[in-house]
This record gives C-alpha cells, structure tokens and sequence, in this order.
C-alpha cells in the first residue's frame, strides 16, 4: 500500500497546482460546470484542487491539462510569485511531485516560467507501476518524447505496444489514449520531451 501523507513539499506543490488550474480557468473564462463538461471531472474534485484541498493524481491532472488545452507538465510550470524567470534552474530548485496513485515521480527539469516550446520532465517510475492516460480526448494534440534512462517502461499507444529499454527513446502524439507500466521488478527511469505547441 502507498503512503498517502503529503510531505510540506508535496503540500507546496499542490498549492502550486491550485494557482496554476485558476489562472488558466480564469484566462480561458470558464466557470468550473464548464471545465468539468470539457475535462470529466468533477465540479466538486475540480473546486477542491483549486483550493489546494485535494492531492489529484496524474490522471485526473491529465483529464484537467486536456480540458485546459495545455500539457500536464504546465500545471507544475510557471514563476514562483515575485520571482523572475531565469534561463536555468538548478537541481535542488527543481519540482518534484508524487503521483498519489501509482508512487511515480516527476520532476520539472525546465526553468520555470522561461518561454520556450518545450519542456523536459525527469521521471521515476516504481516497479509494477501503471499509468492511464484518456489524453485522445485532446482538441489539439501534442508531440512528446520518452527517452529511457533505466530500466523499462512498456508504452500502450491506441491499440499498439512499444516495449522500452535503456536507451530507447519513442516520439508519439497525444492524441489517442495512452499507457505507461513497468512490468518489471525494479525502477525505471525517463525524461519526457513535452511540446507545448499543438502537433501538426
């Protein structure tokens, strides 16, 4: 069984997400009974997340970030308040969110706030780990890498299996569901490539 206690980061994390689905909500002018008829979630969850009061998990972040028209990794993104965008971050100044569901890690290798068509996520993936992703509900859909720095990662896109190893970096677009899982006995390691901009 996973822990569910939330470190102070994880908590400062959540916070983070909060602000970021408002200010995307608010700049898209939508009430939550609209974001919740165009992502599937809840009013109720949707509230809760928005007032730091839910730990969401990766799915239902997904589900959010599609109805939003934007990455998930976007919803970790942004500039901390009052603090100006730099071209570099530095390691320990990295966030690191945990998936409440699944244990996997993720951490936001970009700087945040700097403009850029693109972001690098770092992941950790637990053994026997399985991630779901309904990101064909997308209206625009994205272009993203995975690139396998240990162990292995098995990739369901629609219908089609791609068994990952050390090494092997698969390009997709999201716009089909999508499954992650290691069905090995030992951690695996990523880095997504994520493009903000809409596939072509």
């Amino acid at each position: 069984m996973l822990d569910t206690a939330e470190t102070p980061a994880e908590t400062g994390i959540n916070e983070r997400i909060a602000e970021r689905v408002r200010e995307l909500r608010a700049a898209r002018g939508y009430t939550l009974d609209a974001l919740a008829a165009r992502c599937g979630v809840s009013r109720s969850m949707i509230s809760m997340i928005e007032r730091g009061a839910a730990s969401p998990t990766a799915v239902v972040l997904d589900k959010l970030a599609a109805g939003l028209g934007v990455s998930l990794a976007s919803l970790f993104g942004g500039e901390q308040e009052g603090a100006p965008s730099e071209p570099l971050v530095r390691r320990a100044q990295q966030l690191k969110w945990r998936d409440p569901e699944s244990g996997y890690t993720r951490r936001n290798l970009s700087p945040p706030g700097w403009p850029s068509p693109f972001q690098l996520v770092e992941v950790e993936f637990p053994a026997g780990a399985r991630v779901a992703y309904e990101t064909g509900s997308r209206e625009s859909a994205m272009h993203q890498q995975v690139w396998v720095m240990s162990g292995r990662v098995d990739i369901v896109i629609g219908d089609t299996l791609h068994a990952l190893q050390q090494g092997d970096c698969l390009a997709m677009r999201l716009d089909r569901p999508l499954i992650f899982s290691n069905p090995t006995s030992k951690a695996a390691r990523y880095v997504l490539a994520i493009c903000d901009a809409p596939a072509t």
